[in-house]
């Protein structure tokens, strides 16, 4: 296993900004144009991962996961906070890969174990409840 990266408190602030923007990013791929972010409720772990709580121009609302791992979104309705919103996307990602493995799709396999290896890592970490005590 390799060490763990240490990072300055304004490296962390910096990968955190670039993770923001590679949220928005990836929304505005998908047609959705950010208006704005509720901090409050966003969760981060560098430099593993960020989970936004973003409204959309249009008045809906999103949790958008990214880092080192696929991007994804979802509406804000499928948890009721970010440490459910960890666990619907490794359930999502779980039945999305047993979707692609059942298809025999030698092009989609490796992608299919991806998100499986990232599913079982988001599921521990939504699991650990010394990550979601209140500071």
């Amino acid at each position: 296993m390799s060490e763990a990266v240490q990072m300055t408190e304004e490296q962390q602030q910096q990968w955190i900004r670039e993770q923001y923007q590679v949220a928005t990013k990836y929304l505005a791929e998908k047609g959705v144009v950010t208006d704005s972010v509720k901090v409050e409720d966003s969760r981060y772990l560098v430099p593993l991962l960020a989970l936004w709580k973003l409204k959309a121009l249009n008045g809906k609302s999103y949790w958008v996961l990214c880092g080192d791992l696929p991007s994804d979104h979802s509406a804000v309705d499928v948890a009721t906070d970010a440490r459910d919103a960890l666990r619907h996307f490794a359930l999502k990602w779980q039945v999305q890969a047993e979707n692609l493995l059942a298809a025999n799709s030698k092009e989609q396999e490796e992608f299919a174990h991806l998100l499986i290896s990232r599913a079982e890592g988001l599921y521990k970490l939504y699991e650990d409840d010394a990550l979601w005590q209140q500071k």
